[in-house]
């Protein structure tokens, strides 16, 4: 992560934490359920995992004990709780948690759950899950309770971190795939193996009231992934990680992102796409409400050369920043990768983006960057009340290559867009017409 310079605290930050911390009350005490033996008898609605043999002391492995729990559950009818009780500390290895199930099951975290410490248990199995939950429709999952990845050792052998390490995956902690109707409520995420929480080819997702927290160093801990996944609600939530606060990728749209504190981290990022020359597309997204701080980017479009497909109808609106690198930026240029990337013709499309009500400081002097494909140029860009000052003095700028769009009201750094004449010549190929050039 770059050295990020201090900027002072500014009323607004003041006023957006007021409101995030509002929402937050969600977060109340959590209160012990009846005896599960007893509601257990009486109605089997409510099954805790303590009475299947969990040991609840954070030694013993209490997966088998979850497993029979959610078998019982999701071959019941109706609505049924499967609860890991206050107070306990619940050690789960990987395991897999399937559906489809005849009930509507809420899992309900009261205590802590926590990964085993040392990656060796991944042996064998596949390395990028821990917790995962396929083919469950009207879930919910809440309780005010901890999920802790444990995360430390995957992230001392990671490449990310010691260069000269080998590059292996590591576990999201939480995945949904494949699944309907998820309500994931109240709960705090800590210290993933990597990713902390993702939704891929899900439907109708409604995320809210969460903490997800690990230290800035921390590679590739992105805070929640959305990929292929349509219809989904992001809201009232803390992220603090070591990458993307939130990311969505490929075939994803409809998503919408409000009132999310995010620092420190990598912001919240459309991609990246199209890499390995795939085609991709994420469209009507919409971030409304956001106090990002002390994070390497800001609001960012990234996609690789050589991919194709589209990203449009991307709005990014109400949001403040705080000392934010790259507060501004969309980039058909990204190479995550060790050796340099090769140019390539094709590339995504960018276009319809709206960039509404920003302010803020940024760390760096360029606060406003679209770098843009020579072959596909951005579009549509479109740029309202934007002011980021400098986070130490003096000015901000912009940069644009192959960007055009347009702005109203207030706009600082001014943008650079091309003119519309440029964009007329580039698309029709008048360069090449010495008749029509010299009109």
């Amino acid at each position: 992560m770059k050295n990020l310079r201090h900027c002072s605290s500014s009323t607004f930050v003041i006023i957006f934490i007021h409101i995030l911390v509002t929402h937050n009350e969600g977060f109340d005490p959590v209160i012990q359920l009846p005896h599960s033996n007893r509601t257990l008898t009486r109605s089997k609605r409510v099954l805790s995992v303590v009475d299947y043999g969990a040991k609840g002391d954070g030694f013993h492995n209490d997966t088998k004990a979850f497993l029979e729990a959610w078998k019982i559950a999701c071959s019941l009818n109706g609505s049924v709780k499967v609860v890991f009780p206050f107070r306990k500390t619940f050690l789960l290895h990987p395991i897999d948690i399937a559906g489809p199930c005849q009930s509507k099951i809420n899992l309900r975290i009261l205590g802590t759950i926590v990964a085993p410490r040392d990656p060796l248990v991944w042996h064998g199995l596949n390395q990028h899950k821990w917790l995962y939950f396929h083919g469950v429709n009207q879930l919910t999952v809440d309780g005010g309770g901890r999920i802790n990845g444990m995360g430390h050792e995957w992230w001392a052998r990671s490449c990310k971190i010691n260069t000269t390490n080998p590059c292996h995956p590591a576990p999201t902690a939480v995945t949904f795939h494949r699944c309907k109707n998820l309500k994931i409520r109240k709960l705090m995420l800590l210290n993933s193996q990597q990713m902390h929480m993702a939704f891929t080819n899900c439907m109708s997702v409604v995320a809210s009231r969460l903490k997800v927290l690990a230290p800035a160093f921390s590679p590739n801990t992105d805070g929640i992934h959305i990929s292929a996944t349509r219809r989904v609600e992001v809201k009232h939530s803390l992220i603090r990680t070591g990458d993307d606060c939130i990311s969505i990728v490929r075939n994803s749209s409809r998503v919408r992102i409000r009132n999310i504190s995010c620092g420190p981290g990598h912001g919240i990022s459309i991609g990246s796409m199209g890499k390995s020359e795939t085609w991709e597309r994420v469209q009507d997204i919409h971030v409304n409400g956001a106090y990002l701080y002390n994070t390497d980017n800001g609001v960012r479009i990234k996609t690789w050369q050589g991919g194709q497909g589209i990203v449009s109808k991307i709005t990014f609106q109400n949001i403040v920043m705080e000392n934010v690198s790259n507060p501004i930026i969309v980039n058909q240029y990204y190479c995550d990768s060790q050796k340099p990337c090769n140019n390539q013709t094709s590339a995504v499309k960018v276009e319809n983006i709206s960039f509404i009500d920003i302010q803020g400081t940024s760390a760096t002097e360029e606060a406003i960057k679209f770098a843009c494909s020579d072959v596909s140029p951005c579009e549509g860009l479109y740029l309202e009340n934007v002011f980021l000052a400098s986070c130490m003095g003096g000015n901000t700028s912009s940069y644009c290559w192959q960007a055009h769009g347009s702005t109203r009201g207030l706009v600082y750094p001014h943008t650079c867009f091309s003119s519309s004449n440029d964009f007329l010549r580039q698309k029709v190929g008048l360069d090449s017409s010495p008749a029509i050039q010299s009109i």
